[in-house]
């Protein structure tokens, strides 16, 4: 088990939770409550869920893993409504999928690899 805090899927949810807090910086105030602290809480849960999975043995790491992939999506979700009311830039939202979707790339390598771990 590695320390959760040393995996780049670790830091790339940090880069993803520092990005989005930024982003609900300068919304609205009546986004900024609503969606803005959605994502800011998706983006953390993501990080708690990398720190659960890393603790967890062999296959005891997909149900974290599952939710990784879901909140992710959420975000994405989130972030493309953000951007069709125009609370957020393009710019920005391009920002937050160029680290989504490592983090998504990493998590399912990571899922695949627990599914052929033996269950502990």
């Amino acid at each position: 088990m590695a320390i959760a805090q040393h995996l780049p899927i670790y830091k790339l949810a940090g880069d993803l939770t520092s990005l989005a807090a930024d982003l609900i910086k300068n919304m609205p105030r009546d986004f900024k409550r609503t969606l803005g602290e959605k994502v800011l809480t998706e983006c953390i849960d993501v990080s708690i869920l990398i720190f659960r999975a890393n603790v967890a043995e062999g296959q005891g790491k997909l149900p974290f893993i599952q939710r990784i992939l879901e909140s992710l999506q959420v975000i994405e979700l989130m972030l493309r409504l953000a951007v069709d009311k125009h609370l957020i830039s393009t710019g920005q939202f391009a920002r937050a999928i160029e680290l989504t979707d490592p983090l998504g790339r990493q998590a399912t390598g990571w899922k695949k690899h627990a599914a052929a771990s033996p269950a502990a």
